[in-house]
């Protein structure tokens, strides 16, 4: 049967309804197509030159993205450490009278926020509702807790905060960052990432703007940028959320400085597997786990198996892999109407066509290098509409004992595949574990909690679940990063406020050079104790 978008979803239409709803941030295009303006200097601009933003639903082009120079950027940051005075001499009830405005007028569009992320970075609708309501949920938290947090005299940073993140949380890591450092008396600048959400992004500043926050919404190239966003004197603190590459430059660009900074990098992210028999238990972990085809820091894509349990640990894994689905996010049948349930997907397509070909190429080279491949997905089936770009779109793969040269082995493949390795002590089993240099988190699945509490404690990642997984976490809930996997200080609950303010202790936590101070982890229990340490 044919599968035909949805009543009410095609981007022509989402693309008009963000415009209707947010006029001033959008603009026309001398080839036809709608160009985005940057929200500089306190107004929306036109300016810059235009870079075609292009779906990796279907490949098509959405909208232009107009990419600034660093002139243009050290202007806005000027305007932002002006904006930023002012900003944090504004009563606390201030802050939360307008923090609180752009959370209802985000909330009124909730469902237009959720439908871009699905059109710009491909996210089934399910998980797209989910990153909008994390964060406006999150938020409102943050703003019921905030006299708290700042009641021991705390104050804002001396100057705005500038934010750089990836393209896969737009909403609930950027937009959520940004809402709190502000409730938190400080300006914000963020940078548009050029791979996806920028709809999402200039909608959701445009409200924001409207509520009278002190926003800098801008877009350019990372290189050309970087100088200005991150090592400008008048940035009061870098919150970066990437990869380890483009979080490495950062963090040398910060050495010579005593710049406030908080630096998200993604690590191999392991499961030990080691005397266990609740495989039911597991099977649903493991399946939610697929979600948005694993493009996020915190996804599990290696497996650690003692060698003992490897073929029932294969008898519960591979039918959830078989039971994948993924495809078009809004294709449905000639059946739907108005009202039905959008499709049910564990996700779409990976971010581009390019990332795409980059993953299919890793699994070859670790094939061809000695891996042996238990499982190849296959396109065919998936639901997609008849003539459809499918680049962006890799189905699931899973291979066992990636050689050890193999960038599959060290590195994390940000998508739908995932690598095991095979061990036979309990020595082997933690080597493999912490073979990245440091991970956000980690997952022991064991039947002797107390063992798994023991072996826990040797594992280089900053959380660590005991028969579940552990994720960024929400609300007071501490997060950071073990070994390279982050810099800086950790965020989540107050630690979030304790690093974008200054006074009480001054030693924040987190992973500095000259010290490192951590959460003392009580694996499986859900609960965190914060001491210090070297």
């Amino acid at each position: 049967m044919a599968l035909r978008l949805a009543d009410g979803t095609a981007w022509t239409e989402t693309l008009a309804r963000a415009a209707a709803a947010t006029p001033e941030a959008f603009g026309p295009g001398a080839d036809g197509v709608t160009t985005l303006r940057n929200l500089v200097e306190g107004d929306w601009r036109a300016g810059g030159v235009p870079h075609p933003v292009r779906t990796p639903v279907d490949n098509t082009v959405l909208v232009n993205l107009p990419r600034l120079d660093a002139d243009a950027a050290r202007a806005a940051v000027a305007f932002a450490a002006v904006a930023h005075r002012d900003w944090a001499q504004a009563p606390l009830a201030e802050r939360k009278a307008r923090v609180t405005g752009a959370l209802d007028a985000l909330t009124a569009h909730r469902d237009l926020l959720a439908l871009l992320l699905v059109w710009e970075i491909g996210k089934p609708w399910r998980l797209a509702c989910a990153d909008v309501d994390r964060a406006l949920d999150g938020v409102r938290w943050y703003v019921g807790e905030i006299d708290r947090m700042l009641a021991d005299g705390r104050e804002p940073l001396p100057g705005p905060v500038s934010n750089i993140a990836s393209w896969n949380y737009p909403m609930s890591v950027l937009v959520h960052a940004e809402l709190v450092q502000l409730l938190a008396g400080n300006a914000v600048i963020a940078k548009t990432p050029s791979q996806g959400g920028a709809v999402c992004l200039t909608v959701a500043h445009a409200l924001m703007r409207r509520a009278g926050l002190p926003a800098t919404l801008l877009s350019g190239g990372g290189e050309e940028l970087s100088e200005v966003l991150v090592r400008a004197p008048e940035i009061g603190a870098v919150a970066f959320v990437g990869g380890r590459s483009n979080g490495g430059k950062v963090a040398a660009a910060l050495l010579d400085s005593d710049k406030r900074h908080f630096i998200e990098q993604e690590g191999l992210n392991a499961w030990g597997i080691w005397g266990f028999s609740r495989w039911d238990l597991l099977a649903g972990h493991l399946r939610k786990g697929f979600e948005y085809g694993k493009q996020r820091c915190t996804a599990y894509p290696r497996f650690v198996v003692q060698r003992d349990l490897v073929d029932e640990f294969l008898d519960m894994y591979l039918p959830v892999v078989r039971s994948i689905r993924f495809g078009h996010p809004l294709a449905v049948d000639e059946n739907w109407r108005a009202g039905d349930p959008l499709p049910e997907l564990d996700f779409g397509p990976l971010i581009s066509g390019a990332k795409a070909d980059e993953l299919r190429r890793k699994v070859d080279e670790a094939v061809r290098g000695g891996a042996v491949p238990l499982h190849r997905g296959k396109l065919a089936g998936a639901p997609f509409l008849d003539g459809q770009d499918t680049s962006a779109y890799v189905a699931p793969s899973v291979l066992l004992a990636p050689p050890g040269r193999s960038r599959l082995m060290h590195a994390e493949p940000f998508g739908p595949v995932d690598t095991i390795v095979v061990v036979d002590t309990t020595d082997e089993l933690l080597a493999a574990m912490n073979a990245s240099n440091g991970a956000l988190v980690a997952s022991l699945a064991c039947d002797d909690e107390e063992l798994a509490g023991k072996l826990a404690v040797d594992l280089q990642a900053f959380k660590v679940g005991i028969n579940r997984p552990r994720s960024r976490g929400d609300r007071d809930e501490p997060f950071g990063g073990r070994g390279a996997s982050w810099k800086g200080a950790f965020v989540g609950g107050d630690l979030l406020v304790q690093a974008v303010t200054v006074g009480g202790d001054s030693r924040l936590y987190g992973n500095f050079p000259d010290w490192t101070a951590l959460p003392l982890r009580h694996p499986g229990s859900g609960t965190t104790r914060l001491v210090a340490g070297r």
